[in-house]
């Protein structure tokens, strides 16, 4: 997740209140959109889109893996 530039409380947040989508297999997606307004890799941005891919189990929520999306940019 820090190599992507997700906190662990925006990942929590999307799984929490994000847009539930499907995803491969049997997995499921959450969308969320957060204010940035700050530098990632060099340019700046206004939204980060955290995308959590997560696998639900009887007694818990396995998450796969952690995308991140950056829109707004200016350079």
């Amino acid at each position: 997740m820090p190599d992507r530039g997700a906190a662990r409380e925006e990942v929590e947040t999307a799984i929490m209140s994000g847009e539930l989508s499907p995803s491969k297999g049997k997995r499921s997606s959450f969308r969320k959109n957060f204010p940035f307004n700050s530098e990632w890799k060099g340019k700046k941005y206004a939204i980060k889109q955290v995308m959590p891919i997560v696998f639900e189990e009887s007694d818990k929520i396995v998450i796969v893996t952690v995308y991140v999306f950056y829109f707004g940019g200016t350079e």
